[in-house]
C-alpha cells in the first residue's frame, strides 16, 4: 500500500466519530453540538471573568461553579463527539445546561439592571426560552 492509498488523519477521525447506524442529519447534528459544548467549555477557562459575573449572587463558589461547568461541557462534548459513549455525552450535556439556567436568568436580570454582562438586556432575556430546543436536543442524543 503506498502512502496515498493510506486514510488520512482526517479520515481516520471522522470514521472514529461517525455513526454509521445513525440517521446522517442527525449524526452531524450531535457532531456540531458536541464540538459546541467543547468550545463553550474551553471559554470557561479562557475568559473565566466572562462566566463568573453570570453566576446566580446566591451562590457561594463562583470561581468552582465556572470550572466545574466548564469540565463538565467539554466532558460532555468529548462523550458526545463518540458513538460509543454519545448517550452518556447527551445526559451530562443535558444536565449541565439545566444546571447552568440560573445564570441564564441571573444574567438577564444583571443586563435589565444596566450591568455590563455582555449582550444587551433584549438578548439575555431572548436567551432564556432558547434554552429548551437546546436542552430538548441534548436528550435527543440519548436514544
Amino acid at each position: 500500500m503506498s502512502r496515498t492509498d493510506a486514510p488520512n488523519t482526517a479520515e481516520r477521525l471522522g470514521a472514529a466519530v461517525r455513526d454509521i447506524d445513525a440517521d446522517p442529519v442527525h449524526d452531524r447534528s450531535r457532531l456540531r453540538f458536541a464540538v459546541m459544548m467543547i468550545v463553550v467549555g474551553v471559554l470557561h477557562f479562557v475568559a473565566p471573568g466572562f462566566f463568573e459575573k453570570i453566576v446566580p449572587h446566591w451562590f457561594p463558589w463562583r470561581r468552582g461553579a465556572v470550572v466545574w461547568s466548564g469540565v463538565a461541557e467539554i466532558a460532555s462534548g468529548l462523550l458526545l463527539a463518540s458513538p460509543r459513549t454519545k448517550r452518556a455525552g447527551g445526559a451530562l450535556a443535558t444536565a449541565t445546561i439545566v444546571a447552568v439556567y440560573p445564570a441564564n436568568i441571573q444574567m438577564a436580570i444583571d443586563a435589565s439592571r444596566g450591568q455590563d454582562v455582555g449582550v444587551p438586556a433584549w438578548a439575555a432575556w431572548l436567551r432564556l426560552p432558547m434554552q429548551i430546543p437546546m436542552i430538548r436536543r441534548a436528550w435527543s442524543f440519548t436514544r
